[in-house]
């Protein structure tokens, strides 16, 4: 019920209890806590924060269902508020007419026109029926906060008008709006099906721009910058685009000559990559994010590069503040070789790129080891070793390890990137090479630089720049709830629906780089991931280090693997291939062979898919997608929860927060929360859902900034040798918390 300006004590409390249907909670000390501060002119709007804010103060690991009664209470006033703005105030009814919404602010130039153009008053009337408003009730607190305040449409003045089945229905309509008629509004459905029931998430970018007339639909976006000055600049101008529509950038720097090279045969020129990155740097402070936030950028560098030492630097807080950028990420490649030296604590070798090619006369960033412990990466290596015409640095392997895990315990950075695993596993190697991750190191992609050919006039006004397009790498993300998904038995339908979206992303987007587009087209790439993980354990009381979680991890993921990877080659049967399918290891069958998927079903899909090819060229990455679990009601990714209960805090407020379904019978999994669990039992889990991960993970290390440097060194290096492409943050914190025995081992 809708409640009038005129609200009375009769309709507050009869709005509690019927919020609180249903909820394992007691109201009675809550109303008469409420009703000593709300009187009758108090005005509608405040009685409702009132009853909001005493409902969020009872919140507790004992009674977590507070939640939920705040969250349907402040659901009313969202109600009430777009009854209001949208004029159907005082009708008995939660929404308004759904095709009026969207003529209103398609005319407020907030939706895009072609919802209107592409679908006619009869199908949205039919959608507005299968809208179901009791799924509202699904949301905690914090997740309809986050979704009303950040993501549903409102005017210009940001009055609210859109609700949050309306979201769902707008983006499930935005991404189906191509399909063939016949089946668009059985497609239309499913999506809305997924969403509403949060079963699945959009990326945070789809989330809140689908149907609107501002901003993109995808994540991330990767960019590799040849040695140039031209590059340089170039790949500056298309950050600070996609940084202003609300990209993350991961940049890819290691062909860049290093400090004191040569420039045009003047020895000693070359300042090397520290000033281009504080360009960067600047960029993303200058540059931000439709208002909301600076930019993110995320800089890799190879371990053998020359300037790899004040790289490492860039992030710590004391030293020369002219070499340091505070406000980019840092991310290093490295390939085995280095970290077997590491291991057996032998010496390094660090080597200016361009001197590299202009003496030997390749790249060595250009190769990788084909299998682990040899390969060409490792052959051409030596070459550069052992010449005496080259200019090189000798440092011991475990010196600079030891300036990367100092950084990370400082900043959470530099990211690990494990070069030749990722190339090796690599499902497009016959059409490229893999340099670096993305900004939260899930994606793994083939890159190249774009080149510049020439300038010139086609006529008296008119200046022409010609380049050859490079892979400019683009991230569209998607993630199964686990938490819901799982226990409800939907995989087959949802993932089917899911790789349908992520897909149609790619031909609605509209990014401001030619080259993203180019390559977006070329290889069809998607990132379907997950979150919910501690979430499920938690449902199938499963605890987290233990053999059966490992166990768990594997036999999941490769279910999710074998479901996406079908659902692609099904796409492919209906829509045809990615454009550079042939030759690949999805072509070949090698694939499969890799993964060892040679039985039963596996058998039969690789059969498949030779006939029928692949929709998409990189299937699956698992992302943080922190926001987007919250709105879901779920945990972060693949991450253990922070704790059983805690704050959230943002910029614009704490709410208070417990574990999901969180009660008597899964404390004890939610008790070993991130900062307690053995960090061991993590990367083998990991190690276990990467074998089924096309792509990468978004896989944080969590210990206590006491933890010992060789207990870190020895993390790293199970990570690296169990198969893990890369890691994230290394996230620690002050010993506040129970002691970790693994940490102290």
């Amino acid at each position: 019920m809708i409640i009038e300006m005129t609200s009375t004590k009769d309709k507050l409390l009869e709005l509690i209890d019927k919020a609180a249907n249903g909820l394992n909670i007691h109201t009675d000390a809550y109303k008469q806590k409420a009703f000593k501060t709300i009187q009758e002119d108090t005005p509608i709007e405040k009685a409702i924060d009132i009853l909001t804010k005493n409902a969020l103060e009872n919140i507790d690991e004992s009674a977590p269902d507070w939640t939920f009664l705040a969250s349907r209470i402040y659901l009313q006033e969202l109600y009430r508020q777009a009854s209001v703005n949208r004029n159907y105030y005082g009708e008995e009814q939660y929404y308004g007419d759904f095709y009026t919404l969207i003529q209103l602010l398609t005319e407020e130039k907030i939706y895009k026109e072609t919802l209107l153009q592409k679908y006619s008053k009869a199908e949205i009337d039919y959608f507005a029926k299968q809208i179901d408003t009791s799924r509202d009730l699904s949301f905690t607190y914090l997740g309809l906060y986050t979704l009303a305040t950040r993501y549903l449409a409102t005017d210009h003045d940001k009055k609210v008008f859109e609700l949050p089945q309306e979201r769902w229905m707008v983006i499930a309509m935005t991404l189906m709006q191509h399909e063939d008629k016949s089946r668009r509004s059985e497609h239309v459905l499913e999506a809305y099906w997924a969403l509403s029931n949060l079963y699945m998430t959009v990326a945070t970018p789809t989330l809140a721009n689908a149907g609107k007339t501002h901003g993109q639909l995808s994540s991330c976006f990767i960019d590799t910058v040849d040695d140039s000055l031209q590059s340089i600049y170039d790949s500056n101008t298309d950050i600070a685009k996609l940084s202003k529509n609300g990209g993350g950038i991961g940049v890819y720097m290691g062909k860049i000559r290093s400090r004191g090279s040569s420039i045009k045969g003047f020895k000693g020129m070359s300042s090397g990559v520290v000033p281009w990155i504080k360009q960067l740097n600047n960029t993303a402070v200058n540059v931000d994010q439709l208002g909301t936030r600076k930019g993110a950028i995320a800089v890799y560098l190879d371990v053998w590069h020359r300037d790899i030492e004040s790289f490492l630097d860039l992030k710590l807080n004391n030293g020369d503040e002219r070499m340091r950028a505070h406000d980019i990420f840092t991310g290093v490649t490295l390939p085995d070789l280095f970290m077997e030296q590491v291991e057996k604590r032998g010496d390094w070798y660090l080597f200016d790129p361009h001197e590299v090619r202009q003496v030997m006369g390749y790249s060595l960033e250009d190769f990788y080891d084909e299998t682990k412990g040899n390969g060409t990466w490792r052959t051409k290596y030596e070459e550069c070793v052992q010449s005496d015409l080259l200019t090189k640095t000798k440092i011991p392997a475990i010196d600079i390890m030891k300036r990367i895990m100092k950084s990370q315990l400082e900043s959470g950075t530099p990211f690990m990137f494990y070069r030749d695993e990722v190339n090796r596993q690599n499902s497009n190697s016959h059409n490229g090479m893999i340099y670096c991750s993305n900004l939260c190191t899930e994606i793994t992609q083939n890159q190249s630089p774009s080149e510049f050919i020439e300038e010139f006039l086609e006529n008296e006004n008119m200046i022409v720049k010609k380049y050859q397009s490079g892979d400019y790498v683009v991230c569209n993300l998607s993630s199964i709830n686990l938490g819901k998904a799982v226990p409800d038995e939907i995989l087959e339908r949802l993932i089917k629906i899911q790789v349908r979206m992520l897909d149609n992303v790619i031909d609605i987007n509209n990014l401001p780089i030619m080259q993203a587009q180019l390559t977006n087209k070329k290889y069809r790439a998607i990132g379907l991931g997950t979150f919910g993980w501690h979430h499920l354990l938690a449902r199938k009381n499963v605890k987290w280090e233990t053999e059966e979680a490992v166990k768990f991890a594997d036999e999941l993921y490769e279910k999710i693997a074998y479901l996406t990877i079908k659902s692609s080659m099904e796409l492919s049967k209906e829509k045809g291939s990615y454009p550079a399918y042939e030759g690949s290891k999805w072509s070949t069958g090698d694939y499969f062979d890799l993964k060892g998927y040679h039985q039963g079903e596996w058998q039969t899909l690789k059969e498949d898919v030779k006939e029928h090819g692949m929709r998409n060229g990189y299937l699956m990455a698992v992302a943080p997608n922190s926001t987007t679990a919250m709105i879901a009601g779920s945990t972060a990714s693949i991450d253990p929860i922070f704790k059983p209960f805690y704050n959230e805090e943002k910029k614009d407020f704490k709410i208070p927060v417990t574990a999901p379904d969180l009660t008597y019978k899964t404390y004890d999994v939610y008790r070993r929360s991130a900062y307690i669990v053995d960090q061991r039992w993590s990367v083998r889990q990991n190690a276990a859902r990467q074998k089924h991960v096309d792509q990468s993970l978004s896989f944080n290390f969590y210990v206590p900034n006491t933890i010992r440097a060789s207990v870190l060194l020895d993390l790293h290096l199970q990570a690296w040798k169990e198969g893990l492409k890369t890691t994230y943050y290394v996230r620690s914190t002050s010993n506040e918390v129970e002691e970790c025995e693994w940490c102290q081992s």
